[in-house]
């Protein structure tokens, strides 16, 4: 079976976030899915299988499953596209566990339809403040993340969490942001989701289907520019529907592989 290695988010080798891609020739138990995701090491492996209707796609980390990745998302379209799989002119249907997910090239951009997963305020536990050791403009969470805004992008980008606790939190992840002191970006953000064995992911799409409606009742405007402020770093385009969230991104391949056992 063939796998790859993509970096997501980005138009540059070993920046963004790194995700392998396979290829799976038949449907593998999940105890084969998690041991690949554990050898590759990378925030997210994804795993793809031909159906009638386009490809099922799978996300694990290197200790589980979850149900929602855009970084590896994107790899995966970038791969389908550049092996000729798909011809580029033709959208991509991905069946995820959250629903049907489409990926379409726009030149030299890749968008991805996904759903919005607007955060509602909520009280933060004492256990996250610490962990951060900041002091929240803003606390909310959907199904999967806290959000967590906070003065000024200084305060993000030179967060120094306690994973320790962080990983207590009970939540798939923690989502900080804040406006971006740039005129070239709308906001900033980094996540960290020690939780699912991830203490800082490079830059996360699923993250940004909660970030675009928050920011977007903030700022009243609809398109975006996002910059997820990791060591790696990493650009999204952002547009918001009534209902879903496209988020835009490049890929580049960087490894070829085959796998034999």
């Amino acid at each position: 079976m063939e796998i790859y290695q993509v970096d997501a988010f980005t138009n540059q080798p070993y920046k963004g976030n790194p995700a392998a891609v396979c290829i799976l020739d038949t449907l593998q138990e999940v105890s084969w899915l998690t041991d690949v995701a554990r050898e590759m090491s990378l925030p997210e492996t994804a795993f793809l299988f031909k159906q009638k209707d386009g490809y099922n796609l799978r996300w694990f980390t290197p200790t589980s499953e979850v149900d929602l990745c855009g970084h590896a998302t994107l790899a995966s379209a970038h791969v389908l596209w550049e092996t000729k799989r798909v011809d580029k002119t033709q959208d991509i249907k991905f069946n995820t566990k959250s629903g049907l997910l489409v990926a379409r090239k726009n030149d030299q951009w890749i968008e991805l339809d996904f759903p919005i997963e607007a955060p509602k305020e909520e009280f933060a536990p004492q256990i996250l403040l610490n962990a951060l050791d900041v002091k929240p403009i803003y606390v909310g969470k959907n199904r999967f993340d806290y959000l967590i805004e906070v003065e000024s992008e200084e305060i993000v980008k030179n967060l120094d969490p306690d994973f320790r606790l962080l990983k207590k939190v009970e939540s798939r992840g923690v989502i900080v942001t804040s406006r971006s002191s740039f005129k070239r970006y709308d906001f900033i953000s980094r996540f960290f989701a020690p939780s699912i064995g991830i203490d800082e992911d490079p830059v996360t799409g699923s993250a940004h289907c909660a970030l675009a409606p928050y920011w977007q009742n903030k700022l009243n405007i609809n398109e975006f520019l996002a910059y997820q402020a990791s060591e790696r770093g990493g650009s999204l385009k952002i547009r918001l529907g009534d209902k879903r969230v496209y988020l835009s991104g490049q890929a580049v391949t960087v490894l070829k592989g085959d796998l034999y056992h």
